[in-house]
């Protein structure tokens, strides 16, 4: 990828057209230019606007040129509900330190406080957007930064909401310390590929914290998913990095750390994956390597469903979950090599810090628990413990080649 280069590229040719254009423009209530709208009419390409503390009543905001608008001391564009803010169909566009409120809403238009159509070389840092329907809408465009926003939502059913950040047939954009939240996603992607997801906080979404879907070379890294419906879900994607991210507390009936659907060839390492209904379900993916993440006090750690082959899980953590995997097959094609898991009971008599018994980490209970959900009521019954220990003994239900031969003895150390 080329995001810094692009990026220094993007700055160094705004700063040389605001050097040849030498235009600054002020916008306030007792200036000469009182509307942003007004700024944008007169102002050459290269020119700087600077908007002063206010209100500002504007909506379907055009910017068809190169400028940046720069809020100085946080003013407030007011949409009222009226549709999008600002519309940007021009290359080489900054937007930065606004507070954009009250987008509009409609059930056939995608209203966003940022829309951005068919443009490269854009920044949009430092705004706070409220009230949003959605907060930056980027369609075929390519080559950005995204960063430092804040932006929220207000509405409580999936249907009427919109996305925090939602990417669409996009490339090489970087989204970084952005704060999401009270929406539908807080990040979107839907063919948006070669992009990178930094350090941003995602959180009380109704749906997901992150949504990838049909988007191939991206990463996320150092990303706080907490308390979403669910916590981030990558679909029909290839070469996904994801590091050092943290899934907290995504708990309900269907919720999830991280959903895996037809995904391949991705790598998921250092994560801490911790209090979710499902720590990880995975359905139909493929060559991904599972290495140093902690799963922590999980109702499932990891869910593997149908079609999962050649999946590699090294170096994990497996810390009180109630089930560290489950299984729907008898049919086993990944491999479990040198986790620790704290179920494990087994010794260690050469003491090297490797168990001299292999675990197997599915428990009879899970596949009973798959059929008769209702049963988990007996989770901690005598009667379950029986027939787990049965089963570990002399594997009739479980994949027999389904175990770590090198269960670690000692935590982990991330």
């Amino acid at each position: 990828m080329k995001l810094a280069s692009s990026h220094i590229l993007f700055l160094t040719i705004l700063l040389f057209c605001r050097i040849a254009n030498g235009q600054q423009i002020e916008v306030c209530e007792g200036c000469k230019v009182t509307s942003i709208k007004k700024a944008l009419q007169i102002a050459a390409a290269g020119s700087t606007i600077i908007v002063k503390s206010g209100i500002y009543t504007e909506n379907e905001i055009l910017i068809d040129k190169p400028v940046a608008i720069i809020g100085q001391d946080l003013p407030t564009v007011d949409i009222q509900n009226k549709g999008y803010g600002f519309v940007v169909k021009s290359d080489s566009v900054e937007i930065s330190g606004l507070k954009i409120i009250n987008v509009g809403q409609s059930f056939t238009q995608d209203y966003a406080a940022i829309y951005l159509s068919r443009c490269k070389n854009f920044k949009i840092s430092e705004n706070i957007l409220e009230e949003v329907t959605f907060g930056i809408l980027v369609e075929k465009s390519h080559y950005g930064h995204i960063a430092a926003n804040k932006i929220s939502g207000s509405e409580t059913q999936e249907a009427s909401a919109g996305n925090g950040i939602h990417l669409w047939h996009s490339s090489n954009v970087e989204i970084s310390k952005n704060e999401v939240f009270s929406l539908r996603d807080g990040i979107y992607f839907e063919f948006a590929d070669d992009c990178k997801v930094i350090e941003n906080y995602s959180h009380h979404n109704l749906r997901y914290g992150l949504h990838f879907m049909f988007s191939n070379r991206d990463e996320y890294h150092k990303n706080i998913f907490v308390e979403n419906g669910a916590g981030v879900a990558v679909m029909f994607s290839k070469f996904i990095s994801m590091t050092q991210n943290t899934f907290y507390k995504n708990w309900g009936t269907a919720s999830y750390g991280i959903l895996l659907k037809e995904i391949y060839d991705a790598e998921i390492r250092n994560n801490i994956i911790k209090e979710n209904t499902i720590g990880i379900h995975v359905e139909g993916s493929t060559r991904i390597e599972y290495e140093n993440n902690d799963f922590i006090k999980n109702g499932w750690a990891i869910k593997v469903r149908g079609a999962c082959y050649s999946n590699h899980f090294k170096a994990n953590n497996f810390l009180h979950n109630s089930f560290d995997l489950s299984y729907n097959s008898k049919m086993n094609d990944n491999t479990f090599e040198g986790n620790y898991w704290s179920n494990y009971s087994g010794y260690d008599l050469d003491k090297n810090g490797i168990g001299d018994v292999p675990y197997r980490p599915v428990k009879l209970f899970s596949y009973i628990v798959n059929e008769t959900p209702e049963t988990i009521v007996l989770l901690r019954s005598l009667f379950i413990d029986i027939i787990d220990f049965s089963e570990k003994v002399s594997p009739v239900f479980t994949p027999d080649n389904l175990l770590d031969n090198q269960p670690l003895m000692k935590r982990i150390q991330l």
